[in-house]
């Protein structure tokens, strides 16, 4: 693109009257040529300024078409929520927004922190495991800021050291959106739609996500990734059909989040029915949550008192009786109390503030717990080992984690680990 197209001629112009000038300088002697340089001076005097206030008036238009002009530079004040993280102005920017690599550190309330993990050499041991801890007191408000030795840990009924420890005040997660498509959440999808983008948008800026829709089968609609507009822009894609596969899609997002690049994993499932579609079983998935330790939050749309009277589905239409209107809360809160997670239900069909609520204090919540780690003994022998965690300062605190762990091969894969030349992938 050609700069000031519109400044040529004026060129041409001003070069043919310093010609002049020159020629009137050169070619006469004594007072007339005196007065003739006079008079030529004063007519170029005049001529440039006048050719001067043409090249003002016609350069800055040219320039503020061509964009060459910068604009204002945006100032983010100091007192925004330390907690948002859209990209809304007044707010902190988000290096997913472009796909790029903006270097700026996610702000909470606490402080923003580095990821922190266990060494290789303890992570390596044979029976080293790690889970999440959620303290609230009777109130269900967050307690943050303890520390170490404000925790005790059983297994099996004995106390255990603590050899790794963390306050997850903003440490990046990798984590399964898994979302009900089937006939019955037809007039349910947009809601789901705005909860979920709530969801995503109080999440950590580096966390890696993923998102499955499912119907009769898991359709994965996002491969893991840290560009959060990727995960926004692919839930317009959620159109409900069919019946329900949910221990199918529990199951595949199990072994999916295994892949994340964090090592601390949670899986987000929403639905408003029973599991009618799947090859897999209730007692398969639970064992199967068990042993990996994924955080398993759930939000169950319906009523779980429902009468069992039978109903049929074809395509996106569903008939029968109230049976359409029950959730299995019973395997959702199963799933949640085995890894230390939550189930949320709710029951008003239709609320779309509550669902929103809901999936803001789900994605909150991550921001508000505790890894610990520690080495299970005897871990050669394997086996299931139940696990308990107190808090003896805080007696009537409520002090949430997974019930037991797996102690064996595949308990912990090296996968599970954050590689730190992963920060710079793309997303």
């Amino acid at each position: 693109m050609t700069t000031l197209p519109e400044a040529e001629p004026n060129r041409i112009i001003e070069g043919r009257l310093l010609d002049r000038v020159r020629i009137a300088m050169t070619t006469g002697l004594g007072h007339q040529a005196g007065r003739k340089i006079a008079v030529s001076r004063s007519r170029f005097v005049a001529a440039f300024a006048a050719i001067v206030a043409i090249l003002i008036s016609g350069a800055l238009p040219a320039v503020a078409q061509q964009g060459s002009v910068p604009p204002p530079r945006l100032t983010l004040p100091a007192n925004q929520n330390p907690q948002n993280s859209t990209l809304e102005l007044p707010a902190m920017p988000r290096q997913q927004q472009q796909g790029g690599s903006l270097n700026i550190p996610p702000q909470v309330q606490q402080g923003s922190q580095e990821l922190v993990l266990p060494t290789r050499q303890l992570r390596d041991q044979p029976g080293y495991a790690q889970v999440t801890v959620t303290v609230t007191d009777p109130k269900g408000t967050y307690i943050t800021g303890l520390q170490k030795d404000d925790f005790k840990l059983y297994m099996d009924g004995r106390q255990h050291p603590i050899q790794f420890f963390r306050q997850d005040l903003n440490t990046p997660v990798s984590v399964g959106i898994l979302v009900d498509t089937s006939g019955s959440m037809t007039p349910k999808i947009p809601q789901a739609r705005a909860a979920i983008s709530q969801f995503i948008r109080d999440l950590n800026e580096k966390d890696d996500v993923f998102l499955f829709a499912f119907s009769s089968k898991p359709f994965l609609l996002q491969p893991f990734t840290i560009n959060h507009n990727l995960v926004m822009q692919r839930l317009a894609l959620l159109h409900a059909y069919g019946q329900t596969a949910l221990f199918d899609v529990i199951s595949q997002g199990l072994n999916m989040v295994q892949h994340g690049r964090y090592d601390k994993k949670a899986l987000l499932v929403v639905t408003d029915g029973m599991d009618n579609a799947s090859s897999a079983t209730v007692e398969g998935v639970i064992a199967q949550a068990r042993r990996m330790g994924v955080l398993v939050y759930s939000i169950g749309i319906g009523d779980p008192n429902a009468a069992g009277a039978a109903s049929i589905v074809i395509g996106p239409f569903a008939l029968g009786g109230s049976e359409l209107d029950r959730v299995d809360a019973e395997t959702l809160h199963t799933l949640s109390t085995e890894t230390g997670a939550k189930t949320y239900i709710v029951n008003r069909v239709g609320d779309g503030e509550l669902l929103r609520r809901v999936c803001e204090a789900i994605s909150l919540e991550l921001r508000e717990q505790y890894t610990v780690g520690f080495v299970a003994p005897e871990a050669s022998s394997g086996g299931y080992r139940s696990l308990r965690v107190d808090v003896p300062g805080k007696p009537t605190a409520n002090v949430r984690v997974r019930k037991g762990i797996e102690i064996g091969p595949g308990s912990h894969p090296e996968s599970a680990y954050y590689n730190p030349s992963d920060a710079g992938a793309t997303p």
